[in-house]
């Protein structure tokens, strides 16, 4: 069993939703572009009231539409029913490289959003998918150009370069959209 990782290394990959049956299987909902790759990314830990423990897959499956999963601290249905809405987590050492042009939304948040006129629209505070493009939501700064939100799509006509050493990212975006 490896020792407790600090929270700061954590990514959050999934959730876990409503029991499944009587034998202590859930539902789990998983962030990962394709679904079942959450199950390659492993360790897995549950945030808790009494901070980050191990959740341990014993078998898993795809159920209709979505993915059930049965967990070695999940031992029944009662236990499962206590477990609905638990976040899953692994190291950021076990997540797959990314591609070029490719990022993890964590790698993203936090960054500072420029437009094409050199103006500072804020900082991306959180990334959501809406079906048809990825959103950063830009939550205006002490230093960005107003007190704005804004709600800009993630899209190759939008996102024109994003630099992780400066902690930037470059957009066609005016900033009276």
């Amino acid at each position: 069993m490896s020792s407790v990782p600090n929270a700061s290394a954590l990514m959050k990959i999934g959730q876990l939703k409503k029991p499944y049956g009587i034998k202590g299987w859930l539902w789990v909902f998983s962030d990962t572009d394709d679904r079942t790759a959450i199950f390659d990314m492993q360790p897995w830990w549950m945030k808790t009231a009494t901070g980050m423990k191990p959740l341990t897959v014993k078998a898993w499956r795809e159920q209709g539409t979505g993915i059930v999963a049965q967990f070695e601290q999940v031992p029944d249905r009662n236990v499962a029913e206590t477990m609905n809405g638990v976040t899953i987590w692994v190291e950021q050492n076990v997540l797959p490289e990314t591609g070029e042009d490719e990022y993890y939304w964590s790698d993203l948040v936090g960054l500072r959003v420029i437009n094409e006129q050199d103006e500072n629209l804020g900082e991306i505070t959180e990334m959501f998918e809406t079906g048809a493009h990825d959103i950063m939501r830009v939550a205006a700064t002490s230093d960005s150009l107003d007190a704005e939100e804004r709600l800009i799509p993630w899209h190759k006509q939008t996102v024109i370069e994003v630099n992780l050493a400066e902690k930037t990212v470059l957009v066609a975006w005016q900033s009276d959209y």
